[in-house]
């Protein structure tokens, strides 16, 4: 189960490479063109807002994932040291009920906008409310893993670097 769950992880952080190596592609292209041909993609701009949508929501799941997010945690270890534990735990419920509305929110407008296709690139619009739906996903499984498991738990450097 952990080297699916590592494989997993990988691949995320894979696609998020590539969409970052896309995404300086096309807008280099595009800056190339304009100035150089006073021409350019137009489909660039959309693909590239597209990317940028998805490494988003993606970083922000491997964020959470490896503990790098933004906490404040002074006032709670200074004045509740006892309380810390259940502190976090609480901490994790509420993470696991935010992203449970970004879930079914981001699927709603997945399946809204499925049918609206960008007249530039001939994708569905439905394509950027879904990285909110994988990201919701993804982010619900670490609340989970976090709320049942360890939630003190911070990844091993040696563990993200392989």
């Amino acid at each position: 189960m952990n080297r699916l769950v590592s494989f997993l992880w990988n691949w995320v952080d894979i696609i998020m490479a590539g969409l970052m190596a896309a995404m300086i592609a096309l807008v280099f292209a595009n800056v190339v063109m304009r100035y150089g041909f006073s021409s350019g993609l137009r489909v660039s701009v959309e693909l590239s807002r597209l990317g940028f949508v998805w490494v988003v929501m993606l970083g922000a799941t491997v964020v959470l994932r490896r503990g790098e997010h933004l906490a404040v945690t002074e006032f709670s270890e200074a004045f509740f040291p006892r309380a810390v534990p259940l502190l976090r735990r609480l901490a994790w419920i509420v993470i696991l009920v935010s992203v449970s509305m970004l879930f079914w929110g981001s699927l709603r407008q997945t399946i809204a906008n499925w049918q609206n296709i960008s007249p530039l690139t001939g994708l569905p619009t439905g394509l950027v409310y879904l990285s909110g739906v994988v990201s919701g996903a993804l982010m619900a499984f670490v609340a989970v893993v976090r709320l049942f498991g360890d939630p003190n738990y911070v990844q091993p450097q040696t563990e993200i670097e392989q």
